[in-house]
């Protein structure tokens, strides 16, 4: 098992396709190499085209000797900057990214200020309009437990099923830096960008924090605000319970 950080500006998401580069892609080619034997990863999260990671997990089957613990400090040789892997330990034959019982938590980071920074850029979304977080608070706690979705879905998610259970969802600012952070059993295409997008608009006054109660209810995808920018969401990580 693999957890991986990246800088998801340069990539075109997590998942191998056929027209661009991926991080899985990457780590593909470099396992390949280090291990000399055709390797591919299966990861947690499917994260999307510049969005970022502090600790994605992926697991792959090697016939290798080489100590679970040190293949960490040798891939990180042979990867690019913007890729660097955090640990590396042996799992359990059985165990699956995406089918354990999992808490992971994301970040959305928004710079709310009259002006953007450079170093900010990508990163973090700039949004200009003064933000209430008193507001974005109140809006976030209609989304907390478990739920249908379906409004803050992209159409084109081949999910069985559009329920979901968050955890946890706060807005906090610091200083310019406002950001969102939820915690949920899992997530549906492109769900903490449209949640982050509708909150951006409770939070500039378009809507009222009552609106998404009844935006969850609709069930529809036009109900709910836009889906905010891909630089700004970071995975934070992935908890598990069991199966590893």
């Amino acid at each position: 098992m693999l957890i991986v950080a990246y800088e998801g500006t340069n990539y075109c998401g997590w998942q191998v396709q056929p027209n661009g580069r991926t991080i899985e892609g990457v780590l593909n080619e470099k396992l390949t190499e280090l291990l000399g034997e055709p390797i591919t990863v299966v990861g947690a999260s499917r994260t999307d085209s510049g969005v970022h990671s502090l600790g994605n997990v992926a697991v792959f089957d090697t016939e290798a000797r080489i100590a679970a613990e040190k293949i960490s400090y040798a891939l990180n040789q042979r990867l690019p900057e913007d890729i660097v892997v955090q640990g590396s330990k042996e799992t359990a034959p059985n165990f699956h990214p995406r089918r354990c019982n999992s808490v992971k938590t994301y970040e959305y980071r928004i710079l709310n200020r009259k002006f953007p920074l450079p170093m900010c850029r990508r990163d973090t979304y700039f949004y200009y309009r003064p933000l209430s977080v008193e507001k974005m608070q109140r809006a976030a706690e209609y989304l907390v437990g478990e739920h249908d979705f379906k409004s803050f879905c992209a159409p084109a998610t081949s999910a069985v099923t559009t329920v979901r259970t968050i955890y946890a969802l706060t807005v906090e600012k610091e200083g310019d830096l406002l950001t969102i952070r939820v915690s949920g059993s899992g997530f549906l295409y492109n769900m903490v960008r449209i949640i982050a997008g509708t909150l951006i608009q409770v939070g500039s006054g378009a809507k009222e924090p009552e609106e998404v109660e009844g935006i969850l209810k609709a069930c529809d995808r036009n109900a709910a605000g836009p889906t905010a920018p891909a630089h700004g969401l970071t995975m934070i990580g992935i908890k598990y319970d069991f199966c590893m």
